[in-house]
């Protein structure tokens, strides 16, 4: 049936909308891809609102209510900014990676317990001390991979020393390795692409990896395996991550409920680590 129709006779668009803060980084990318084939596989158009400020995201939230969409998913980054705005009454939302708010349904990586994971791998290595390469202070992903990270050193009875941070980039990642390089020997970073700048910063300085400098990332990106060297990394499935929001917010489009889903992401043995 016509989408048009079908709207008339149901009063739903059976489109849903995605509200993100940027699509410059891999893993938003890397989402909206994944979203983007959960919602077409229930037979859902799918409309992408990229807002970079609580006011864009309220303005956002109220332009797909005009649209007349069914739901909406707030991923990553942008659900910090959605805190505390008001909701459209009938626009159900689902959010990916959030602290407790009854208003949405939440979905989220474990990102604590994978970045315990990563630690304790470098720790089992026989390392004593794990600088850590930290995502944005405002993301709740990465104040929990920085939490794991702080959790994994103090059960092992270890310091943790002062993280730098970078901006998900992996230019911001070697920017905050490059005065670090020369005094490290493991290196836990909050992403993918941060430790793709941090291993070309730990080249530059002469520190082979993994003899001298261990390095673990967070994500499993496609390209990951092939870093040189291929890289250590805590694996978040993104597919089972975008099937579950979608399916959440199909659930309370319907009117039924969705419960808080955590995924348990994995660690993913390679050369740098």
């Amino acid at each position: 049936m016509h989408r048009a129709a079908r709207a008339l006779r149901t009063g739903r668009t059976d489109t849903i909308g995605l509200t993100v803060s940027t699509l410059a980084s891999v893993g938003n990318s890397r989402m909206l891809q994944a979203i983007a084939h959960a919602a077409a596989s229930r037979g859902f158009a799918l409309t992408v609102v990229t807002a970079s400020g609580r006011e864009a995201v309220a303005d956002g939230f109220s332009r797909l209510h005009d649209q007349g969409i069914d739901g909406a998913v707030i991923l990553n980054e942008a659900t910090a900014l959605a805190r505390g705005l008001e909701v459209p009454p009938g626009l159900a939302l689902v959010v990916v990676d959030s602290a407790p708010d009854d208003r949405f349904a939440i979905v989220q990586t474990d990102h604590a317990a994978g970045a315990r994971a990563a630690t304790e791998h470098l720790i089992s290595l026989g390392h004593t001390v794990v600088h850590h390469l930290a995502g944005p202070a405002d993301s709740f992903a990465a104040a929990e991979r920085e939490r794991g990270w702080r959790d994994a050193l103090a059960t092992a009875g270890l310091t943790a020393p002062e993280p730098v941070r970078g901006d998900w980039t992996a230019a911001s990642g070697y920017a905050a390795t490059v005065g670090i390089a020369r005094e490290v020997t493991a290196v836990f970073a909050a992403n993918d692409q941060m430790a793709l700048g941090a291993l070309r910063a730990l080249t530059e300085a002469g520190r082979s990896i993994p003899q001298q400098v261990a390095v673990v990332g967070f994500d499993d990106v496609d390209d990951a395996a092939d870093y040189s060297p291929p890289l250590t990394t805590i694996r978040q499935d993104f597919d089972q991550l975008a099937a579950t929001a979608i399916a959440s917010l199909v659930a309370l489009i319907g009117g039924g409920k969705a419960e808080p889903v955590v995924l348990m992401p994995r660690l993913v043995t390679r050369a740098s680590a």
